[in-house]
């Protein structure tokens, strides 16, 4: 009897555990959002001047998750549209961008290419739970008499550039990961009249994001002075 009674007393234990993981692994729930009300913005990050480039050069290049392929259903080219789905506002943890970027999910992004730096996804996860705002027209220190190629040049080149141009396969068949790179560019592949969206010639970086006055005076600047490598 007391061993009929234990075998009967463990199936109803194991028959309510397994009800229970049926019914955890059948519930869906959304991320947590955090109130409108309750989004305060970082007063250091800016949408437009930190987290729309990341997203234009890393996510929304040819092919990938651009107005014409936007691939899984994702267009990252500009705040509206990042906003439609993947971010939690205050929830960087439950937001499906986010853990793509640094590598949680099963699908990892960018695909075939390298992943992003942990500088671009700490200033993506800090965007996001600080309630993912839409900072624009933000001031973006720039001093033009700043050229030198450490400070200045390659800074700009990782923020706006080497998320189309770097990996296996990057786009034109152009990386510029290496200052050797960049220079090749400049001297070959009109990197200057580009920049500057001169008629005849693809404008970089794309997607509408144009370098400011004082970047673009800045590469103008160092290329004049023979591009150094300072």
């Amino acid at each position: 009897m007391h061993e009929s009674y234990f075998i009967m007393t463990r199936l109803r234990v194991l028959t309510l555990v397994g009800t229970i993981c049926l019914l955890a692994a059948s519930c869906k729930h959304d991320s947590y959002v955090v109130p409108v009300e309750n989004r305060t913005g970082d007063p250091t990050l800016c949408f437009e001047r930190d987290i729309l480039p990341i997203f234009i050069s890393e996510c929304a290049k040819s092919g990938c998750h651009d107005a014409e392929e936007h691939e899984k259903g994702y267009v990252l080219d500009s705040y509206d549209n990042i906003m439609k789905k993947g971010i939690a506002p205050g929830n960087a943890i439950g937001s499906k961008i986010y853990l793509s970027l640094v590598g949680y999910t099963e699908e990892r992004m960018p695909e075939d290419a390298p992943p992003l730096s942990q500088a671009k996804t700490d200033l993506i996860k800090r965007w996001i739970d600080a309630g993912a705002l839409r900072d624009s027209n933000c001031y973006t220190p720039c001093d033009s008499n700043n050229f030198a190629y450490s400070s200045a040049i390659q800074p700009l080149v990782e923020k706006y550039c080497t998320g189309c141009h770097s990996g296996a396969t990057p786009q034109g068949n152009l990386s510029l990961t290496s200052y050797d790179a960049v220079k090749s560019a400049v001297l070959s592949k009109n990197l200057v009249k580009c920049i500057k969206y001169e008629p005849g010639f693809s404008g970089m970086p794309k997607g509408g994001l144009k370098l400011s006055d004082c970047q673009v005076r800045q590469v103008e600047k160092w290329v004049a002075a023979n591009m150094p490598n300072n």
